[in-house]
């Protein structure tokens, strides 16, 4: 006789964990194996890849998620996580809340970022110089006018954050720890767009991740979630540091401040 439960156990399946009373496994670790040896950032490196990171591999990882945790109570997910702590909610509502508005705009230039690495990479190994490779795969861009994911930016003139990752990435290069082919990408588009835009337009903190994020072999839609990881953390400090400040119900600006009506005035019924 069949097993009638069988068909249930397949309902979900994962490669991820395996557990019973008494037994807790993680990717094959027992995970009393795994406390007090492995640092958070490896762990999360072995659930979402499933190996352990060599240890130059792991300080690059960390420095990415280290550098993207904030960027101030004006940054739209932070000023959210204010708000809602500002509305009696919990500090999971406060968080959830920020982390939904990180989506294609806000949150998502990583994500494109490692997306265009990948191709131009793909070019690249398939024999076309690095220069070349760029023009085909931004010209687009330029064309449609759009912003290029990953470099420039509205506050920084040079992202001091992304100074730092690529410094690291091209050390560890250098100890063949990482290939080296995305730092020479990323240095060959901020290059390319120098020529077009006849101005210097670095790196940012999305570029610069999505190096270190295309080294390791990240796919570009879990570059998001890692970005989105990292942030989680500085939406947690803000909303708890709210929390802890007070305050009821705080929108954006002050309600002094107002806003702009360009609505109809004085209309009537007759």
């Amino acid at each position: 006789m069949a097993d009638p439960t069988q068909d249930s156990r397949a309902w979900w399946r994962t490669s991820i964990i395996d557990i019973e009373p008494g037994r807790i496994d993680i990717r094959g670790y027992p995970i009393q194996d795994l406390i007090g040896r492995l640092d958070f950032v490896e762990m999360i490196w072995l659930m979402v890849a499933g190996e352990k990171l060599a240890p130059g591999r792991r300080d690059l990882l960390q420095a990415a998620l280290v550098a993207a945790v904030d960027h101030g109570p004006l940054a739209p997910s932070i000023s959210i996580a204010r708000m809602a702590a500002t509305c009696g909610v919990g500090l999971n509502s406060a968080m959830a809340s920020a982390i939904n508005v990180l989506g294609d705009v806000h949150g998502g230039a990583g994500q494109e970022c490692l997306t265009i690495y990948a191709a131009v990479d793909e070019r690249q190994q398939a024999g076309m110089a690095i220069p070349d490779a760029v023009e085909q795969v931004l010209r687009p861009y330029l064309d449609k006018r759009r912003n290029i994911p990953g470099f420039g930016h509205r506050f920084h003139k040079r992202d001091p954050r992304a100074v730092k990752l690529l410094a690291l990435t091209e050390a560890a290069a250098a100890r063949d720890e990482v290939s080296g082919r995305f730092v020479a990408i990323g240095r060959g588009i901020e290059a390319w767009l120098g020529d077009q835009k006849k101005t210097v337009l670095p790196m940012n903190i999305d570029g610069a991740t999505a190096v270190i994020f295309a080294e390791l072999g990240v796919p570009p839609e879990l570059g998001r979630g890692l970005f989105v990881l990292s942030r989680s953390v500085g939406i947690l400090a803000h909303a708890w540091e709210q929390t802890q400040q007070g305050g009821r119900i705080k929108g954006p600006v002050p309600p002094a401040v107002g806003y702009t009506y360009e609505g109809p005035q004085n209309k009537t019924d007759e």
